[in-house]
């Protein structure tokens, strides 16, 4: 820490030169930057703020009214403090100073008696190369700390731990959502840290530099690279100087940004073999059950006795027009996915299979972990991520006890999928072939040109009106057939009258060209018209 004006003042060297302070008390505790000895009365453009000016005065007397306007130039030009040698008869100088000491803020000193300047300097230049020196060890052992824990791709937790300790202070380490990430109390109450959080940092502001802001006064550093921050590292406690707090911060967030980096980089090419091993699976060609388990073994999936096949799909087609913006999905899908199997037992491959879709082979210990994994997966999807989130569907194949036939099994688990796609919202978290029954095998069916022509004769009276601009009556036959032929239910659905119902029914059944109460006309339609849905896939 720079030596303040007060700690000049009580130097030895000082006190045996019997100083009297004139004026300016309160800015004692200015820093000294520098010394500087000079006789000249104008000083402009040689200062630049700072400095401690020591001087005999002399030349001020020769016109002892130019005292005021003397030490207001020094002021503005941002002086520390000055100290004036008066040894001896200079009654009329120290009047002079003591009058104009009182409209400065800055300290103004007197010497009664004869020092010399030059061991004043020397003593205080070495307390501030000193001090220079000391913060220069200081940063270089800062910079070993957080080269070394970049080197070391360690965690936020480790890294705001360290910086906590350097600077010997709470840290934390907070998102742009405000939420906090990690942090370290050092030895402060994490109630007290973190009481309110939220709401107190969104009354921080974030300085373009390191600096202290907002109400509580917080020192804070923005996390991340040029345009692409994701974070803030903030302390938010006061300290006698911020100089090394500062400096601790700002290679923190370095060491944070670049692991962000790194670990990406290392998930990107993790992901990356995990789907080429994923695409192998699918298509052995002579690969062996052995070969296959060690391979997977090396990706992370651990030996288990059973393996589920498990697909994740966005939720209808127009999600997938934007390749950008679906693979910045996929990436967010793929890092929820890989921190939820931490809090599991289970461990995965996951990969892209094709755009819009990502496939998992889910290996568990014991056919009772199933369910509950499946569940933790499915909630992490739906835990909020500061990010928006498209809705994924999630199709589950069946359960094998060979990573093979599991891995065969993903086609099956995207088909279920696809075709969950289609179903009415019933709150169901994953689906299974069960789920999907019919409707999945007309998904499988649906692009024979047969079929095609079957939906085309049966629903050709109301995909002829929804042509023309009419689509009530496709509804009212989706309402009618999902009702089970209940009016009253339809009705109430459709918010229509009876007699309006009973009208467009009449219109329906002449559009369609069937009785639609017959049971094996409102079969086929029904199938007709899950056909014409399953288009959307």
């Amino acid at each position: 820490m720079l030596p303040t004006v007060r700690m000049v003042l009580e130097l030895p060297i000082i006190q045996a030169a019997g100083p009297l302070l004139l004026g300016g008390e309160p800015g004692l505790g200015r820093l000294i930057r520098w010394v500087h000895v000079s006789e000249m009365k104008d000083m402009t453009g040689l200062l630049t703020g700072g400095e401690l000016v020591l001087t005999t005065g002399l030349e001020l007397e020769q016109d002892l009214s130019g005292t005021p306007s003397y030490l207001k130039a020094l002021e503005d030009a941002g002086v520390a403090g000055v100290i004036v040698e008066l040894a001896g008869e200079r009654k009329s100088a120290a009047a002079a100073l003591a009058a104009a000491a009182s409209t400065v803020a800055m300290p103004v000193i007197v010497l009664e008696r004869r020092v010399r300047f030059v061991e004043i300097t020397e003593i205080i230049h070495r307390i501030i190369v000193a001090e220079q020196l000391e913060l220069v060890e200081r940063s270089r052992d800062i910079h070993e700390v957080f080269t070394l824990l970049s080197m070391e791709s360690a965690g936020p937790d480790q890294i705001v731990q360290h910086a906590a300790e350097l600077i010997g202070a709470p840290v934390v380490l907070e998102d742009l959502s405000h939420l906090a990430l990690a942090h370290s109390a050092a030895g402060m109450p994490t109630t007290a840290l973190l009481a309110d959080w939220e709401r107190r940092s969104r009354t921080t502001p974030t300085p373009p530099l390191t600096a202290r802001t907002g109400p509580e006064n917080w020192l804070l550093t923005q996390v991340g690279l040029r345009h692409q921050m994701w974070g803030r590292l903030i302390l938010p406690v006061q300290l006698d100087n911020d100089d090394v707090a500062a400096m601790v911060l700002e290679r923190a967030g370095q060491a944070l940004a670049i692991n962000r980096l790194a670990d990406r980089d290392q998930r990107e090419l993790s992901q990356q073999a995990q789907a080429g091993l994923l695409n192998t699976l699918r298509q052995p060609r002579g690969l062996s059950e052995a070969e296959a388990l060690t391979r997977a073994a090396a990706l992370g999936l651990k030996p288990a006795p059973l393996f589920v096949p498990v697909v994740f799909r966005v939720a209808g087609p127009a999600q997938r027009r934007d390749p950008l913006a679906g693979q910045q999905q996929e990436r967010l899908l793929l890092d929820l996915l890989a921190g939820a199997l931490k809090s599991t037992a289970a461990s995965a491959l996951t990969a892209s299979i094709q755009s819009g879709a990502v496939g998992m082979i889910l290996a568990i210990t014991d056919k009772e972990l199933e369910e509950p994994t499946l569940q933790r997966i499915a909630g992490a999807l739906r835990a909020p991520t500061g990010q928006p989130m498209l809705p994924w569907i999630i199709g589950v194949g069946r359960t094998r006890a060979s990573l093979l036939e599991a891995a065969a099994g993903i086609d099956e688990a995207g088909h279920v999928a696809e075709t969950a796609g289609t179903l009415r919202d019933n709150g169901k978290q994953y689906y299974r072939a069960s789920d999907v029954r019919l409707r999945g095998l007309l998904a499988l069916l649906r692009n024979d040109p047969r079929v095609q022509s079957f939906v085309e004769y049966e629903l050709e009276g109301v995909l002829r009106a929804e042509a023309h601009g009419d689509a009530t009556f496709l509804e009212l036959l989706r309402l009618y057939l999902e009702s089970g032929g209940n009016k009253t239910a339809i009705a109430r659905d459709g918010f229509l009258s009876r007699p309006t119902l009973y009208s467009r029914l009449v219109k329906l059944e002449n559009l369609l060209g069937v009785d639609i109460e017959d049971p094996e006309s409102r079969t086929s339609l029904h199938v007709a018209l899950m056909l014409h849905q399953l288009r959307a896939l």
